[in-house]
């Protein structure tokens, strides 16, 4: 009630970019004081529930609900985000080198429609300045993951350097990492999800993992793709057949689309990734794909316009392991991840499942 009634309509009366950064410095500032974690948890944290709790890749889940990468582009605000309730988190997407994005202004709401349309353009402080964030945070509570990518200059021939680049240098950061190859707002980098860019750049990336796990030792970090849901059914296939021959630990489906249909708000017209609930149906069909392509083998994260429990458990019952959200979090609040977690616990118990991992697929 606070965040619907208070802090929304002072957020959504502002530029939306400005309003992100307020969040994430807010955030950053916030857990940064005495006792200000703490707070955080006794305001929004969400109580852990065994049912809902997982392990995948050697990581333990206490939840199963992220937050999408794009929102905590430079990883300032990890504590904050760590406290609120959430599962994991990603932050990025992250290049080697900094760069501003596209130019201003590049993000819109679409209220109507409980969207979002952005074409950031991958603006970030580069790996060394992501780096600088998550040394200064001590321990982390939650699972992390590193979205990268490569920088807008770099030709898609050359797209390999920059994603060794970002796992050299935040190995020893992350739990996991997550190779962007589907925003459509760095231009020809959806090329790469295709044909043998694909192949010749996952081959790199795996290189690259194994030679920081010889490096530091303990245990191999998992990789995962993320994918546009914008791809042609042969595509999807040809896609996911390279990926698995790839051996990476998973996907993620989806990034943002480029997809208007049925959309109101006048901001519709607008060019870059859309968001939200437009979204919801979208993404739960390419899981069911993905799901299907692979015979459960292959572990999805789900994410595209998660608003409420049942949008999260269609996801997992489409065969996702983990779900994510991130317009859901700007329209609806911090609570949104407690209401998610509280409604998942009923949807298992109503059909019969104990644990969570028995829900994951169990729509096919």
């Amino acid at each position: 009630m606070l965040y619907k009634k208070i802090t929304k309509p002072v957020l959504f009366g502002m530029d939306p970019e400005k309003a992100h950064h307020l969040i994430i410095d807010g955030l950053h500032t916030f857990a940064k004081l005495p006792g200000g974690r703490g707070l955080l948890r006794a305001m929004w944290g969400v109580r852990a529930y065994p049912e809902l709790e997982s392990e995948l890749w050697g990581i333990r889940f206490p939840n199963p609900v992220g937050l999408a990468a794009g929102l905590d582009k430079n990883a300032k605000a990890v504590p904050g985000f760590s406290n609120i309730g959430f599962g994991f988190m990603e932050v990025g997407t992250v290049t080697p080198k900094p760069q501003a994005g596209n130019e201003l202004p590049r993000l819109f709401r679409l209220p109507e429609d409980d969207a979002l349309i952005n074409r950031m353009g991958f603006n970030n402080v580069g790996i060394e300045g992501m780096k600088r964030n998550l040394r200064n945070q001590g321990q982390r509570t939650i699972p992390l993951a590193i979205n990268i990518g490569k920088n807008k200059t770099t030709p898609n021939e050359q797209a390999e350097d920059d994603y060794r680049a970002c796992i050299q240098a935040l190995y020893g950061y992350g739990d996991f990492f997550v190779v962007n190859i589907s925003s459509p707002n760095t231009p020809d980098l959806r090329n790469l999800q295709h044909g043998d860019d694909l192949s010749r750049l996952l081959a790199a990336v795996k290189d690259e993992i194994l030679k920081q796990h010889a490096r530091f030792g303990g245990r191999e970090k998992p990789v995962l793709v993320k994918i546009a849901p914008d791809l042609t059914p042969q595509e999807i296939e040809y896609m996911v057949e390279t990926i698995v021959r790839s051996n990476v630990s998973g996907i993620i489906a989806s990034n943002t689309t480029i997809a208007r249909d049925g959309l109101r708000h006048a901001n519709r017209g607008e060019t870059g990734g859309l968001s939200g609930r437009p979204l919801t149906e979208r993404s739960t069909e390419l899981i069911r794909t993905v799901y299907r392509l692979t015979d459960g083998k292959l572990p999805i994260i789900g994410s595209g316009g998660i608003f409420t429990a049942e949008d999260a458990y269609a996801k997992i019952r489409a065969g996702a392991s983990l779900v994510e959200v991130y317009t859901g979090l700007i329209y609806e609040g911090p609570d949104v991840l407690r209401r998610i977690n509280r409604g998942l616990r009923t949807l298992l118990q109503q059909d019969g499942f104990t644990h969570i991992s028995e829900a994951i697929g169990s729509g096919h």
